[in-house]
């Protein structure tokens, strides 16, 4: 019987090891625009052990990914406010352009990919034995009129144009 439980042990670990591990994880992505087009984004997500690990070596750092993701096509630098094992805060200048057509204003956001991050990801040691999500399961666009798209489970998110009621 000892045996038996000490190969059940060895195997169940052994399965482990080869398995591969869910990653990085994002849950939502929330995009808040003011009157001039700055945002206010807020990231939730999901790491695991490894991964934790590997940020508190400075190994990875999802927070200047999300900075590089946000930077794209900005004509300001992205800021990381805050950064948590679990969410981070991104302001964007000029994330989406203004314009007025006829009298109303129009908001033109910038598309967004987390493509890159899945690439750089896979440059690791460890992502091998990692299998990340970069698709938040749902992306959340607010306008300063409290308009709002939504998208779901999308690596990329596409420019939205809106044209501002009131």
């Amino acid at each position: 019987m000892k045996k038996f439980l000490l190969l059940a042990t060895a195997l169940v670990f052994m399965a482990l090891a080869v398995m591969p591990a869910q990653a990085f994880t994002m849950n939502s992505l929330s995009i808040s625009l003011d009157q001039a087009g700055n945002a206010q984004i807020d990231v939730a997500y999901e790491l695991t052990f490894m991964e934790q690990t590997a940020v508190f070596f400075k190994m990875a750092d999802p927070a200047s990914e999300l900075q590089s993701a946000f930077d794209t096509g900005s004509s300001g630098q992205a800021t990381v406010t805050s950064a948590t094992s679990s969410s981070a805060q991104v302001m964007v200048p000029s994330f989406a352009s203004v314009s007025t057509d006829g009298g109303k204003t129009v908001m033109t956001t910038q598309a967004v990919s987390f493509g890159r991050a899945e690439k750089v990801l896979k440059g690791y040691w460890f992502a091998p034995l990692v299998a990340a999500d970069f698709s938040p399961a749902v992306t959340t666009v607010t306008f300063p009129d409290g308009h709002r798209e939504y998208y779901y489970d999308q690596i990329s998110i596409p420019s939205v144009k809106h044209v501002m009621s009131g």
